[in-house]
């Protein structure tokens, strides 16, 4: 039986606080990137763009864009077939800038280590940072996001299941599910 954690009030939340902390982190919006990876990364992406635009009116009118990774995974030979998304930079690319990465869930490390993969074919931003709606644990990797909505702490065996009105149609919600019963 799926337990739901967070809300659609919840998810608000934690953006809007997600986009306070990057606009503090960042002194402003000032060469700025967000950069989602597809494909709830990229809605968060966007939603977190607009909250800082709101936030700081002077915030580039694109700052937010995707980032596919997926011929950069580590494990394309056992999960299947795959169909990658686009990869769109907001103009002036990454060169010089700030780029902040954005994914739902937070579990292994292994997709933001591809994320690193494919920045670096990209340009050289001047740094990179880590925003996850779900920090989940069990690290694979020495990876730690910067910008968490919320920690999750949950068993291996257990799912996280992030739910975006964009995507997948009705409430935004994130449930768990699975484990001991």
């Amino acid at each position: 039986m799926a337990r739901t954690v967070l809300n659609h009030a919840d998810i608000s939340r934690a953006l809007t606080r997600i986009a306070h902390e990057i606009l503090e982190s960042n002194r402003g919006a000032t060469d700025l990137v967000i950069l989602g990876i597809p494909t709830r990364g990229t809605v968060l992406a966007r939603r977190i763009a607009e909250l800082i635009q709101r936030i700081e009116p002077s915030a580039p009118v694109q700052l937010a864009g995707s980032l596919d990774v997926t011929m950069y995974r580590d494990d394309l030979s056992r999960s299947g077939i795959r169909m990658p998304s686009p990869t769109e930079l907001p103009p002036g690319g990454i060169d010089g800038r700030t780029v902040v990465l954005v994914d739902d869930v937070l579990y292994s490390g292994r997709t933001i280590r591809s994320a690193f993969d494919a920045l670096s074919d990209l340009g050289r931003a001047r740094a990179v940072r880590l925003a996850v709606l779900v920090d989940r644990g069990h690290r694979e990797f020495p990876i730690r996001a910067d910008f968490v909505g919320k920690n999750l702490p949950s068993a291996a065996s257990e799912r996280i299941n992030v739910r975006l009105t964009e995507v997948d149609g009705g409430d935004d919600h994130v449930t768990i599910e699975g484990g001991a019963e």
